[in-house]
Formats: C-alpha cells, structure tokens, sequence
C-alpha cells in the first residue's frame, strides 16, 4: 500500500468510511496561521476543544493527540508535534519524533475505527519541517500497517 496524493481541499476528504484528517498542532496554545484557519472556517469545534485542552494542561504535550468529532464520518486528529511557533537558534518547530507518537495514535485510532487517515502535507509549512521526513514517518506509522492515507495539495 502507499500514500495517494490528491489535488483538492483537505478539510474535504474523499473516500467512504469514517476519515480522520490529521495535522501538527503547537505546544504553546496557539491557533490561528496555516491550514488551522481553514479547519476553523469548516467547523469551529477542532480550535474550542483544542484551546479547552491547552488550558487545562492535562496531558498537553509534545506527542499527544486530541480526537474531534466534526461530522458523523470525520474526525479531526489534532496533534502536538511543533515546539513553539517559530525557529529556535536555527532549529525549526517541527520535533518529528513528536509527530511520529502522534501518529502512532492516530494509527491505532484508525485501526480500532476502521478509518482512512486525510491531511495536508503537515508540519512542512509553517513549522518548517521536510515534507520527505514527515512522509517517511506517515509511510512507517499509517501506510505500512495497511492504513488508507491521502494527502492533498491546494490546486
């Protein structure tokens, strides 16, 4: 199995089934650049929950993933996988190893729910990560376990 690549929207998943569309949250309780902006004009839920979340500290942390349920066939997979929002003595917010125990959730999440897996090419925006890490994390965590992962590109 291998990852698809689509060109359309990501916060419009294609496919049948329940869909969780994943992307790299911060560690810092911000929420308002990137493909953020375009899950909160879809559903206002994914950014209340996940500041409800930081606010609370339980568990909030680089690594961890909050589920959201947005639509009876989607749920959103909120993941902390940046440190920070900006780079750090050259080192950007992208802590890979974070994003890859979140996918490791997120895979046992869609194992358990028999759900495909939908994003965008996160973490490699606006914190600055290699888009051929974070597929190399994606094809070990979701694909390779017989996960369905699309990703898509903005026409």
């Amino acid at each position: 199995m291998k990852t698809n690549y689509v060109t359309g929207d990501a916060t419009q998943p294609q496919g049948n089934g329940l869909k969780v569309i994943t992307h790299i949250c911060n560690d810092i309780g911000g929420w308002g650049r990137g493909f953020v902006l375009a899950l909160s004009k879809r559903w206002k839920q994914p950014e209340k929950e996940y500041r409800q979340w930081y606010e609370s500290g339980q568990n909030f942390q680089l690594g961890e993933v909050q589920f959201v349920q947005v639509e009876a066939d989607v749920v959103i997979a909120n993941i902390i996988g940046q440190h920070k929002v900006s780079a750090t003595n050259g080192v950007p917010p992208i802590r890979y190893e974070a994003v890859r125990k979140g996918l490791q959730k997120v895979s046992q999440y869609a194992l358990d729910h028999q759900a495909s897996v939908h994003m965008p090419r996160m973490g490699a925006g606006l914190a600055g990560g290699q888009w051929e890490e974070i597929e190399k994390i994606v094809e070990e965590e979701l694909t390779q376990k017989g996960i369905v992962v699309t990703v898509y590109d903005l026409a």
